[in-house]
């Protein structure tokens, strides 16, 4: 009978220990704007995702992640009006879906809808500066013409490989290319390449304008560990590719995160 208990108190704390050491897997999804304001330094053309071929594709997309089951769904939306995006997701889902081009409604909503989620969850910080103009100005101030014509030139070479892409690719394509660990590194390197350098010795417009980026794309990153609950075993974020590129940074040095790629979830 002991021997029968002491087994009986193992198991449970071999249970115990394997349920702590768990992790939690995380869905980046990083996109770029269905509706494409234009607020983006980098002007490109915007794709057609209301064309019933891509409405086939985000159909099939939204169905492999109700397959891949996230507990919750996190979206670019500022954290601070969560009433707001409350409203939103219990309003017309049928009549948004057919009259919205956004990504939080072709992708996010539809996909907690087929989950049965009662919300999503909005985590964007939008209190940051991102003073692209200043920098561009302390660049000539300082006479760094060389790298502001390097910059010209990579912002015109992005601009025009996006836009072969987008009129090549299909959606479910442009999303791949968008989450592949070469598109994760493009995302960030300017900012640690270009940006950084920007302006006098005692002038550090530009480090400030990447340490706002970093800011934002952090707070991001602690609304999610603080909504993310125990019982959570996953989870997805969308958001635009640039931040789910700083994102997947932050996560990396997390061990309680595991994070699943896009890939896997579509294949």
């Amino acid at each position: 009978m002991k021997k029968i208990a002491l087994l009986l108190i193992i198991t449970i704390a071999l249970n115990t220990v394997a349920a702590q050491s768990k992790k939690k897997q995380i869905l980046l999804l990083g996109t770029f704007h269905f509706e494409n304001p234009g607020l983006d330094v980098a002007k490109v053309n915007t794709f057609n995702v209301m064309s019933d071929k891509s409405q086939k594709e985000l159909e099939n997309i939204t169905n492999k992640i109700k397959k891949f089951g996230p507990d919750k769904i996190f979206v670019e939306w500022n954290y601070q009006k969560q009433d707001r995006l409350d409203k939103f997701y219990n309003s017309n889902t049928d009549s948004l879906l057919h009259i919205k081009a956004d990504e939080i409604v072709q992708i996010a909503l539809r996909s907690a809808k087929k989950l049965g989620h009662k919300k999503l969850y909005g985590i964007d910080y939008n209190n940051t500066d991102f003073p692209y103009d200043s920098l561009v100005k302390a660049m000539t101030a300082a006479n760094q013409f060389d790298l502001i014509k390097k910059n010209e030139e990579e912002m015109k070479q992005y601009e025009i490989d996006q836009n072969k892409k987008i009129a090549k690719y299909s959606l479910t394509e442009l999303l791949l290319d968008l989450n592949t660990k070469a598109s994760n590194k493009d995302n960030i390197r300017w900012y640690l390449e270009t940006a950084t350098k920007g302006g006098k010795k005692e002038d550090f417009v530009g480090a400030f304008l990447v340490s706002e980026w970093y800011r934002r794309n952090l707070y991001m990153y602690a609304l999610i560990q603080k909504l993310t609950e125990s019982k959570d075993d996953k989870i997805m974020v969308l958001l635009g590719a640039g931040h789910t590129a700083m994102i997947r940074e932050f996560v990396e040095h997390n061990p309680e995160f595991e994070i699943v790629e896009l890939a896997t979830v579509l294949k």
